[in-house]
């Protein structure tokens, strides 16, 4: 795990390629977006549909890496390749993949937020 949520590197790197405003767009729309597949991961899990869950957990892996969250991709990546399987295990005996990933998204979110802003 890296000291920061965001490398700041990649966000910098995306930024000149991009352009600021349409980075801040891009930001807008992942922070609108995430929670929705946050919540499909859950959908899945409950369902037990491993694909569904496989292809939301792409889609938030590619999307962390977009902006140097690489932290929280490695995250969805794990659970992308582990599936229902690791999402189901218990982290630290208390919270599941999914809560963990969902506590590192608020601390990308609060920094993507404070870069957008900044």
């Amino acid at each position: 795990m890296t000291d920061t949520a965001i490398d700041l590197t990649v966000f910098k790197e995306l930024q000149d390629t991009a352009g600021e405003d349409f980075v801040k767009e891009l930001v807008d729309t992942f922070l609108a977006e995430a929670p929705q597949m946050l919540n499909a991961l859950r959908d899945a899990l409950a369902a037990g549909d491993a694909d569904k869950f496989r292809r939301a957990a792409h889609s938030f892996k590619s999307n962390s890496h977009t902006f140097g969250a690489m932290t929280l991709g490695a995250m969805a990546r794990e659970l992308e390749h582990k599936g229902l399987d690791l999402a189901r295990q218990a982290d630290a005996g208390t919270t599941n993949a999914l809560d963990a990933l969902a506590q590192e998204y608020g601390r990308v979110a609060a920094r993507l937020t404070g870069l957008r802003n900044g």
